[in-house]
């Protein structure tokens, strides 16, 4: 689920995977893949740590109308099913048990199919990024301190809440991991 998070520019904010079969991340307006804001980080932050700087972007989707984003607290109780998020938990509904209730490692193979889904109620769009190494990074319009956007790696890495399913993250995630490590950029749960 969606958690909020202090941003510099917009107060709090939220920020998260929304659906557990999907791979799909929410910041405020903003929709994007998991796996591609993987890749982006994982090329960008160390970047950053040499130059100082990083500047960047990805593609993924933004609602210009945010009431076509829908009610993820009716859609995930079966209340209501409005917007994008009601048409996605008509396809992905929330588990019925609670133990089911964890990030899929796979959702990227849903990609397609939540795709399609989104097209219907938001825009293409590229996601802007960058960053000052140690002091702050923007995602969008919206600026966060460095303590706070190493919260929302972090929360990523573990699979946003509930956790990832099996306690391992998918492989887009550990592919990030790996190549931060590698460039001295991550250490324990999250990066320098």
């Amino acid at each position: 689920m969606p958690l909020p998070f202090a941003s510099t520019s917009h107060g709090k904010i939220a920020f998260g995977f929304f659906n557990i079969e999907s791979d799909m991340l929410l910041l405020e307006e903003m929709f994007f893949f998991a796996d591609v804001f993987c890749g982006v980080m994982a090329a960008k932050i160390p970047e950053a740590k040499q130059k100082g700087t990083a500047e960047g972007s990805w593609p993924g989707f933004r609602f210009d109308e945010p009431e076509r984003i829908g009610d993820l607290m009716g859609a995930i109780h079966g209340v209501s099913y409005t917007g994008f998020l009601g048409e996605l938990y008509r396809r992905f509904p929330f588990p019925a048990a609670p133990e089911a209730f964890k990030q899929k490692t796979r959702g990227s193979r849903t990609q397609p199919e939540v795709t399609t889904i989104i097209k219907s109620f938001a825009g293409r769009a590229w996601i802007p990024f960058e960053s000052r190494w140690e002091q702050w990074a923007r995602i969008g319009e919206i600026r966060f301190d460095w303590a706070v956007f190493q919260d929302l790696i972090r929360y990523v890495w573990k699979g946003g809440y509930p956790g990832w399913e099996k306690s391992r993250p998918s492989d887009s995630v550990l592919a990030m991991q790996k190549e931060l490590e590698a460039q001295g950029c991550w250490k324990g749960q999250g990066f320098l």
